[in-house]
């Protein structure tokens, strides 16, 4: 089978790092665009350097030009600004969104029937922004996020309770920020729903650290934002494309009527293949689940009618 093309579009820490783990996963091809001269080259050459150690042959190119993401299979919209301290996703808007418009002007120009990952903050918002600029329909295009929130969750329940990754399994739905929707219903380990293992308390201190996950990073790191899991987050969503593993995983998807709400995307399950996504996967929520949800979804209402592209 011919390797996949996969452009990611921004060679700062998320995006050379998604390149690297596409590299070592053996995922495809790899193309990094950025506007800074030198950046995406330079990294995209360490990489490749990489390759008789870490045995990949896959060809990693960087550039500036759009023109050598021509025919993309996959492409990965990291780029933006990151957020320091005190900032929410949302001061990020204004500023992120012109670059997502550009890049996603661009990015459909040279390859019109490519798979869009989102991954630029605020996410819901730049994916309905990308969206709007490459006409993509809403089967191929997605924000990352919900694999990202979710596998937060599952990373502090193994924390607290002392047990392997592997067994723990996490719902998020929402927005990608501080009015996500945890689900401890939907959250269990080996099977056992984690209301029956920890503590109303306990489980209630885990849903807002999850809820402050990306902040609690950019408070520790000071002149940055979380790199490592956003990166294995975007890989894991394009490992289901690529090897067609028909996988549900929470992602920011385009909602027409799913869960009661309209016209814009959304952290909900999606099952996931070659074709894109086949179908949104909608829980049963309790009357205070759904009122959640629909208050995280008003934020992203607010926030997408505020944009000034």
């Amino acid at each position: 089978m011919a390797k996949k093309k996969i452009t990611v579009v921004g060679a700062g820490n998320v995006g050379a790092t998604t390149a690297q783990l596409l590299a070592y996963k053996k995922l495809g091809h790899i193309t990094i665009v950025d506007v800074v001269d030198g950046l995406a080259k330079g990294k995209a050459l360490d990489l490749m350097e990489s390759a008789p150690l870490e045995n990949f042959d896959s060809r990693i190119v960087g550039t500036t030009s759009y023109e050598d993401t021509a025919n993309s299979d996959i492409v990965v919209i990291t780029a933006g600004v990151a957020r320091k301290p005190g900032m929410t996703r949302e001061d990020l808007r204004d500023i992120n969104a012109e670059i997502v418009k550009s890049a996603s002007e661009q990015i459909i120009k040279y390859s019109p029937k490519c798979f869009m990952i989102v991954v630029t903050n605020p996410l819901d918002t730049m994916t309905w922004v990308a969206m709007k600029y490459t006409g993509l329909p809403k089967n191929r295009i997605l924000g990352m996020a919900g694999v990202l929130d979710s596998t937060r969750f599952r990373s502090f329940i193994a924390m607290e309770l002392g047990v392997s990754n592997d067994d723990v399994h996490a719902t998020v739905l929402g927005l990608h920020g501080e009015d996500m929707v945890p689900m401890p219903r939907h959250s269990s380990v080996a099977g056992i729903p984690i209301t029956e293992l920890l503590s109303k308390e306990k489980i209630d201190a885990l849903v807002e650290r999850t809820r402050q996950g990306g902040g609690e990073i950019v408070k520790l790191l000071k002149t940055g934002s979380a790199f490592y899991a956003p990166a294995s987050s975007v890989v894991n969503m394009v490992e289901s494309i690529v090897l067609e593993k028909n996988r549900i995983v929470p992602a920011a998807a385009y909602m027409e009527g799913e869960y009661g709400i309209h016209g814009i995307f959304m952290g909900v399950p999606v099952k996931l293949n070659w074709s894109g996504v086949q179908s949104v996967v909608e829980l049963t929520l309790t009357s205070e689940e759904m009122a959640a949800l629909h208050q995280s979804a008003d934020a992203v209402h607010k926030s997408v009618a505020q944009l000034k592209v």
